[in-house]
C-alpha cells in the first residue's frame, strides 16, 4: 500500500500541471460533436474531472449543465476557481465525490464524460460501464476515453509498467467488445493525437517534475515518487505508437436507437 507521504508528494506534482492526465481540446470537441446538440435543459457529470481543464471545454463548447466531480480537493478548489474566473461557475457545479460511489438518482445525466479516469472504478473499465448505466437517461449517451494497447506486441517493460501500476490495459477491440457487453450502442471511437500527450501533459508534467526534484534535493522518498512519473513519460518516448487514448462514444438504447 503506497503511504500518505506518497500520496502527498504525487499531488503535489499533479496539482501543478493544467491537465492530469492526457487529452486536447480538439479531441474533447470531436466527441462532443458525435452527441445530439446539448442544450440548458441538458445535464453531463464529468466523472473525475481532476482540475477540471475538460470540464471548461465542455461548458465552452454547449449550454448543459455539468456536475463535475473528483475524490481531491485541491483539484475541485481549482476547478472551482477556473470556472468562476471564466463566467462558468453558474454552470458547473464542482464536488469532492468518490466516483465509485456516485450518489445520483438513477437517469440523472443526459451525458456521462469521462477521460482517463474510468478504470478507478474497481480497476475496471467494464465495471465502470455497468456501475454508472443506471446515471443515465434512455437513449443517453457515455463518453470515455482510456488507456489502449495500439499493437498487439507490448514489450515486457511497458505491460510491467502497466501491470505494476494496476492499470486496465487492453486493445480497442477489447474495449468495443466491453462496451456491447454491457448493452451500450457505440457511437464511434478514434485515438487521442500525440499533442494530447505530449504538449498537454508529459512536458507540463516533465516540468513540473524537475521543480519538484530541485525543491526535494536528497529526499530520497520524493525522488522515488518523481522517477515514476519520469520513467511513464520516458516509456512514451521510446514507444510512441504501443499505447494511446482511445476515445469511445456510446449509448444506451431507448431514444432513436
Amino acid at each position: 500500500m503506497l503511504s500518505d507521504k506518497f500520496w502527498s508528494y504525487f499531488f503535489e506534482i499533479y496539482e501543478a500541471i493544467p491537465r492530469q492526465g492526457p487529452g486536447d481540446r480538439e479531441s474533447t470537441e470531436r466527441a462532443l460533436g458525435l452527441l445530439p446538440p446539448l442544450t440548458s435543459h441538458h445535464r453531463i457529470l464529468d466523472a473525475g474531472c481532476g482540475s477540471g481543464t475538460q470540464t471548461i471545454d465542455l461548458a465552452r463548447a454547449t449550454a448543459a449543465q455539468i456536475v463535475a466531480v473528483d475524490s481531491h480537493e485541491a483539484f475541485v478548489t481549482q476547478l472551482v476557481k477556473r470556472a468562476a474566473d471564466q463566467g462558468l461557475g453558474a454552470r458547473i457545479q464542482a464536488r469532492v465525490g468518490d466516483i465509485n460511489e456516485l450518489a445520483f438518482a438513477d437517469g440523472s445525466f443526459d451525458v456521462i464524460w469521462c477521460e482517463g479516469a474510468i478504470v478507478i472504478i474497481n480497476g475496471s473499465f467494464a465495471k465502470g460501464l455497468s456501475t454508472w448505466r443506471r446515471l443515465l437517461v434512455p437513449g443517453g449517451h457515455m463518453v470515455v476515453s482510456e488507456l489502449c494497447w495500439l499493437r498487439d506486441d507490448p514489450p515486457t517493460e511497458v505491460k510491467a509498467f502497466f501491470d505494476a501500476e494496476g492499470a486496465d490495459v487492453t486493445d480497442m477491440d477489447a474495449r468495443r467488445k466491453d462496451i456491447a457487453e454491457n448493452g451500450y450502442r457505440l457511437v464511434d471511437d478514434f485515438v487521442l493525437p500525440a499533442v494530447g500527450w505530449w504538449e498537454n501533459y508529459y512536458v507540463p508534467l516533465g516540468k513540473a517534475l524537475d521543480r519538484f526534484r530541485a525543491a526535494h534535493a536528497g529526499d530520497d522518498e520524493a525522488l522515488e515518487v518523481a522517477a515514476r512519473s519520469q520513467y511513464e513519460i520516458d516509456l512514451y518516448r521510446g514507444h510512441p505508437d504501443l499505447f494511446g487514448y482511445g476515445f469511445f462514444v456510446f449509448k444506451v438504447p431507448g431514444v432513436d436507437s
